[in-house]
């Protein structure tokens, strides 16, 4: 059982595979890879987000992802690939991990919203 934010991070990155870009661009053409950005509402609202992603900030994950909470996305299916992103990529490997817990087997982290930019993905206001 991890017992510091360290070991929290190290076990979400073991199941949590890091993705680039050029990746996530080629599973949102092939898979229909949702993206979704889970920074809080004040730095989206700051930045915008990339281009089609879904904002859902971490601590609202649980219950979009979840089809039997009242605040479910139906946008969340297990179906479907999932990469998240965040400011650096600790947040979207903790959210990762949660989503990998709650049976999502395809969930991807992109790292951070400036990889995203910096890797050619667009941007839009939130």
């Amino acid at each position: 059982m991890p017992t510091s934010v360290k070991e929290l991070l190290a076990a979400a990155n073991a199941v949590v595979p890091r993705i680039d870009a050029g990746e996530t661009r080629r599973m949102q053409a092939e898979s229909d890879a949702l993206l979704v950005d889970v920074r809080d509402g004040t730095e989206v609202a700051r930045s915008g987000k990339l281009k089609g992603a879904v904002a859902v900030s971490r601590g609202l994950l649980e219950f979009r992802a979840d089809p039997d909470s009242p605040a479910h996305d139906p946008a969340f299916r297990k179906d479907r690939p999932i990469i998240l992103y965040c400011a650096s990529g600790g947040r979207s490997a903790l959210a990762g991990k949660t989503l990998h817990d709650l049976g999502f087997a395809r969930v991807h982290n992109l790292g951070g919203f400036t990889d995203g930019v910096e890797g050619g993905l667009e941007v839009e206001p939130a």
